[in-house]
């Protein structure tokens, strides 16, 4: 798979996460893309796989391109990032997981970002028209 395909496989499948939950995340576009699966993502969770992309199915150069792609997607959909802390899941005290290899942060950062539908601003209702209305009734 080439890098114009990846990216064409990962517009797809983000778009299809954010029409599902109004969010994407790096690892929920990855399970869309059969890249990653919900049971990989579990023995991350509770600790059997000590980084997450000893998991996923491509390799180090495409992943990087894939998270550099989705974020370039998320900002030309105008949504808003939102870094998330990843815990693990099951007894004994709550780690920080991480996701890869190196541990540098600029990665961890790009792999703990969601994606999130900003909501349209509502309008402050106009006290005053509210008052007019209820004193012509």
């Amino acid at each position: 798979m080439n890098r114009n395909q990846l990216e064409e496989k990962i517009h797809k499948s983000a778009s299809a996460v954010l029409a599902e939950n109004g969010y994407i995340s790096p690892i929920d576009v990855l399970i869309k893309m059969d890249r990653l699966t919900v049971k990989q993502v579990e023995d991350w969770r509770f600790k059997r796989t000590d980084y997450l992309e000893r998991a996923i199915n491509l390799n180090l150069a495409k992943l990087n391109h894939f998270l550099q792609a989705l974020k370039k997607y998320a900002k030309e959909q105008n949504l808003k990032p939102s870094i998330t802390v990843y815990k693990s899941w099951g007894k004994g005290a709550k780690k920080t997981l991480r996701f890869s290899k190196t541990g540098k942060p600029n990665m961890e950062k790009l792999y703990s970002t969601l994606y999130v539908k900003q909501s349209g601003k509502k309008e402050k209702p106009n006290i005053k028209q509210e008052e007019n209305q209820k004193s012509s009734l």
